[in-house]
């Protein structure tokens, strides 16, 4: 009994260990990506009225598509 016990602890601490460095190694590389790329550009600064238009008249026709 003591050893299965034994067995399990281990088995539970290695997962546990394994999981704390698999967060810890995501939670670095996102914020090395995020000081590396550059921001986003921003697109609707970028679009003019009429294509602003456009997209919202055909998002309505998708949505009140049966």
């Amino acid at each position: 009994m003591t050893a299965g016990i034994e067995l399990m602890l281990v088995g539970m601490g290695t997962v546990f260990v394994f999981l704390t460095l698999l967060v810890v190694a995501t939670t670095l590389m996102s914020r090395i990506v995020l000081r590396i790329s550059p921001p986003p550009p921003a697109v609707a600064a970028e679009l003019s009225a009429e294509e602003l238009a456009v997209i919202a008249a055909a998002v309505h026709a998708h949505r009140n598509k049966k």
